[in-house]
């Protein structure tokens, strides 16, 4: 497997020649000057072409889906790749070095899902195209006249958009590439949730709900009447005739095996997404051992943790009485609010003592849409690269009886400070470096960190209440049975029960939360495994610094030292960290 980055030691340049030989290094120095000059050129004028077709914005129009387009696409991605590979990195100074591997890693990922026939299965059991589609409305910047119509012009391609996407679904059917059934049980009632017979309460109709002061009312009418008559005459037909299909065609012919293994070659498909989401070369088997050693070293954990409550039962009675006492349940979706935001704000007040530098962009705290709650996991964040916007914790407050408060505090930590917030924020925030540098989201280093947050807030002092730190051991129990319920599945033949009976019998989340995790990690293979294997590589490195160091360690240089670069491949984390521990030393 080609890595994605190659060595980020920092080479030390000497100047021990002796006098004799002082024209013959100046002149070969000068010749290695130009030539890492001119790579870095080449490299850059590369990278900048690359990522402005990557990230090309879709005003007026959203991506045509067809098999031409997709061709050309990916023979076009195909060229730049072999491109990328023919830039001698090692010419390349350090940041450089980073962006190179960033990039690439964008540009592979394409490629390799077209290979892998990724189009083929646009959905996951959380949703698909028809869900990300309703995100346009609050994606999108309204700032003039111009905005509205280029909005009203893509509104007018969703309908060919989901034909397109479609086709595709029935090509995936005929060739052995459908999700499997259990796992996208109920899946049609996410789009029956964007179907309203008043166009003006479909979620597309919601920037026209308030008149900006720029548009006079003659021209807000008639720009109201056109989005109306688009979502009546267009976008309600395309959801009906995709719940149809669903319903008629794709679920039924759904298959019954679970493993992406199941798949056509489906056991290279299933590597190549460890590659991806993990960034490093373990087999599926080697993940499935630490996650077993893990789960044991956190079980012994959880139980030290029960004997301190003083509960009279075993692990299975004391989780049963987790998941059934009305007394850790909230009665309400605003007291679940109201205590995520608590939390959020108290770890606002103790981040001055983990972190040197802090981002600008604040966050918000908000439910999880409606319309995709019922399959959605327990919560989110939901970034974003406008400036103008806030990100977003998402708290899903449906079902609120599977929802434990004693979850809260590591749920709270992961997704907003100092987890997915913070570092998504100081990424946006890096000055100097190329736009893909903050916009590339290496799963192994986000997922990583955060639940490496969850783990900060014991030295915040969070946790205090026994139950509180169960629900953080539940949770770090929650990523490390996903090393094995995955791999499992995918590469091992498991069912979808025995995964669910592994994952119900040792953490403490709700059986509806772990049915719906289950059947995510079915339909999004190798994603799931990013979370311990990252948090695992950002533990290792933090006992190496503080072994080396010793009283010369600083935790908060320590953390702006892995949250410099933005997100990246844990290889490179690693080299970076090696290096700061060195100038430190």
């Amino acid at each position: 497997m080609r890595k994605t980055i190659i060595a980020l030691a920092i080479l030390s340049l000497t100047s021990c020649a002796s006098q004799t030989d002082a024209p013959n290094q100046r002149t070969t120095t000068n010749n290695s000057a130009v030539a890492a000059s001119s790579q870095t050129q080449q490299f850059k004028q590369l990278a900048d072409t690359i990522w402005e077709a990557l990230s090309a914005p879709h005003k007026t129009a959203l991506p045509d889906m067809s098999p031409d387009a997709l061709k050309q696409r990916f023979e076009r991605h195909q060229t730049w790749l072999k491109q990328l590979d023919a830039i001698d990195v090692a010419q390349l100074d350090k940041q450089d070095r980073i962006n190179h591997a960033m990039i690439h890693y964008a540009l592979k990922n394409r490629v390799d899902e077209y290979r892998f026939n990724a189009h083929l299965m646009p959905l996951t059991a959380e949703g698909s195209f028809h869900s990300s589609l309703a995100f346009m409305p609050g994606y999108t910047r309204f700032n003039s006249e111009q905005d509205y119509r280029d909005y009203l012009a893509k509104l007018g391609t969703i309908e060919r958009y989901m034909a397109q996407q479609t086709n595709w679904l029935r090509q995936a059917i005929e060739q052995g590439y459908t999700q499997p059934k259990a796992a996208m049980a109920g899946f049609e009632e996410s789009i029956l949730a964007y179907i309203v017979q008043d166009p003006t309460a479909s979620v597309y109709y919601d920037p026209f709900q308030q008149q900006p002061t720029f548009i006079d009312d003659s021209t807000w009418a008639d720009l109201q009447q056109q989005a109306a008559t688009i979502i009546d005459d267009q976008i309600m037909p395309a959801y009906d005739d995709y719940f149809t299909f669903m319903v008629s065609e794709y679920l039924p012919s759904a298959r019954e095996s679970v493993g992406a293994s199941e798949l056509p070659n489906g056991d290279a498909f299933y590597k190549n997404r460890i590659e991806h989401y993990t960034t490093t070369d373990l087999s599926a088997e080697e993940i499935h051992n630490i996650g077993l050693q893990e789960v044991a070293r956190i079980r012994a954990e959880m139980l030290r943790v029960i004997e301190e409550t003083g509960f009279d039962g075993d692990f299975d009675d004391f989780v049963h009485f987790l998941r059934t006492d009305e007394q850790f349940y909230p009665k309400s979706a605003e007291e679940l609010l109201r205590y995520a935001a608590w939390i959020a704000k108290k770890m606002d007040g103790e981040l001055p003592k983990l972190f040197k530098t802090l981002p600008r962009k604040p966050y918000g705290i908000a439910p999880v849409p409606e319309e995709i709650a019922p399959k959605y996991t327990t919560g989110r964040y939901s970034g974003t690269n406008r400036d103008d916007r806030a990100g977003f914790y998402w708290v899903n407050t449906y079902a609120l009886d599977r929802r434990p408060l004693y979850q809260m505090e590591a749920l709270t930590l992961h997704e907003a400070v100092p987890g997915h917030h913070l570092q998504n924020a100081l990424a946006g925030e890096l000055e100097g470096l190329p736009e893909y540098r903050q916009q590339t989201y290496i799963s192994a280093f986000g997922e990583g960190w955060g639940l490496y947050s969850e783990y900060l807030g014991l030295e915040a002092g969070f946790y205090q209440d026994p139950y509180s730190n169960f629900g953080r051991l539940s949770y770090e129990m929650w990523r490390a049975a996903r090393l094995v319920v995955d791999t499992g599945m995918h590469a091992m033949g498991w069912s979808r029960e025995r995964a669910i009976e592994f994952m119900a019998n040792n953490t403490a989340l709700s059986l509806h939360n772990v049915t719906t995790e289950i059947d995510r990690y079915i339909t999004w293979p190798a994603q799931a495994l990013s979370y311990k294997l990252g948090e695992l590589t950002i533990k290792r490195l933090r006992a190496e610094a503080e072994q080396q160091l010793g009283a010369d360690f600083d935790l908060r240089e320590f953390h702006d030292a892995i949250l410099e670069n933005g997100s990246v491949p844990l290889d490179i984390l690693e080299a970076h960290i090696n290096d700061w521990i060195n100038q430190q030393r």
